[in-house]
């Protein structure tokens, strides 16, 4: 049995690993020319972490991210509401990271090579077309010119394209465009001293007039001991452009609604102009699909569940994704039948944080804070709302994301 993984992002280097773990032969086909570190910062939540880490990977991640050591919470007058440990610091068995994206991928990348040769990735492999319902699967390729390549057989395909799967536009060609949640969103890196813990995953205020998310991604990246710290700004606004994320920001469009964000801890907006690059993009997502499975063909990861770039779910699912595919083309002997356990174990949980996306989100504790206080300062947080509240509000999120600590059996 060989699998075809198309896509070398995330979850089809992640798939690569795990197949091979599991003795199933595996090939990662890649449309762009070269795999190289691109992107900006992205969180490894508990359950993510969990698998990475069983794959021999916590050393290797460990080197080239931030071990996250908590949670904190703020208003846009900078007045503190809470916080709450991350990780191993919160009990859980393994470590969260925050991490550039490109030393994630390259992390992956490197192992898979390492562990299954340099020639089971294939760069410069634009797939086109599959063949799904035959004795075995066919995918058709073209190169960057767009001249046909050689058609691969294998006992499965699989789609880790991302948000831009070629393959589930060929499955669903009506399906219509993403579904924009009403908030554009702004993303960089800056490379600051290190601010409150040196490690700590930070959001404030709320879409009026603004909110930010900031962590550090990497440390020591210069000789003055700076970091280089990863930001998102959200705003509400009814004007976006199509999804895309090599697409340039302006200052002008976002900063303004942060002018005065000058806390004890951090100058938001020097902060912010220190930036290295500015990138824009809507906060767009797609409705569950009914099923991602067609014959010997499926989809994985954003591919097949895009949602809401918020709350590092997006990457999260995609591995867990992983694991449920692993195990089941472990389990089945026919590819069909394992593809298709797979899809019922993990899309209806997928649909479930897709749509908790939409009405819960990870800083749901900050809209209720900005709800009750009408936008107004506090004089102490306990006036506005109770920590037993802001706690409950925590561990929802994370049951419905899958990361509650209930749920990973700590220590197990």
């Amino acid at each position: 049995m060989e699998i075809l993984i198309i896509g070398g992002g995330i979850g089809g280097l992640t798939l690569g690993l795990m197949l091979h773990r599991a003795g199933i032969a595996c090939r990662v086909f890649e449309a762009t020319s070269e795999l190289k570190a691109v992107g900006v910062g992205i969180n490894i939540l508990p359950h993510a972490s969990r698998e990475l880490c069983a794959l021999g990977l916590e050393e290797a991640l460990a080197k080239v991210a931030v071990t996250t050591r908590e949670y904190c919470f703020y208003n846009r007058y900078g007045q503190y509401i809470y916080s709450e440990p991350a990780g191993k610091f919160a009990g859980y068995d393994v470590p969260q990271f925050s991490i550039h994206r490109g030393d994630l991928q390259m992390v992956l990348l490197n192992a898979f090579i390492e562990r299954a040769g340099a020639d089971k990735v294939l760069t410069g492999w634009r797939c086109t077309r599959v063949e799904y319902d035959g004795p075995e699967a066919i995918a058709h390729f073209e190169d960057a010119d767009g001249k046909p390549l050689p058609p691969q057989r294998g006992a499965a395909v699989v789609s880790c394209e991302g948000i831009h799967s070629v393959l589930r536009k060929k499955l669903y060609p009506d399906e219509g465009p993403p579904k924009y949640s009403g908030v554009n969103m702004w993303r960089g890196v800056t490379r600051w001293k290190p601010f409150l813990s040196g490690a700590s995953m930070i959001r404030i205020g709320w879409h009026h007039p603004a909110k930010l998310l900031i962590y550090p991604i990497r440390n020591n990246v210069d000789a003055e001991g700076r970091q280089l710290v990863n930001w998102v700004c959200d705003i509400e606004t009814p004007q976006y452009q199509a999804r895309d994320w090599n697409r340039r920001g302006q200052l002008e469009d976002f900063l303004p609604a942060m002018a005065d964000w000058k806390f004890d801890w951090l100058d938001v907006p020097e902060f912010i102009r220190s930036s290295d690059a500015i990138l824009e993009y809507p906060m767009v997502d797609q409705d569950p699909l009914p099923r991602w499975t067609f014959g010997r063909l499926t989809l994985l990861g954003d591919a097949a569940h895009p949602m809401y770039p918020r709350g590092a779910n997006g990457s999260a699912q995609a591995i867990l994704d992983c694991r449920a595919l692993s195990d089941a083309l472990k389990m089945h002997a026919d590819p069909v039948e394992a593809l298709k356990a797979y899809e019922a174990k993990r899309l209806p949980e997928t649909s479930k944080v897709v749509l908790a996306n939409r009405s819960a989100p990870p800083d749901a504790i900050l809209h209720e804070v900005f709800r009750r206080t009408g936008d107004k300062p506090f004089k102490h947080i306990d006036d506005v709302i109770s920590r037993d509240e802001l706690v409950a509000l925590s561990e929802s999120y994370k049951r419905v994301a899958g990361y509650d600590k209930e749920k990973l059996k700590v220590g197990a």
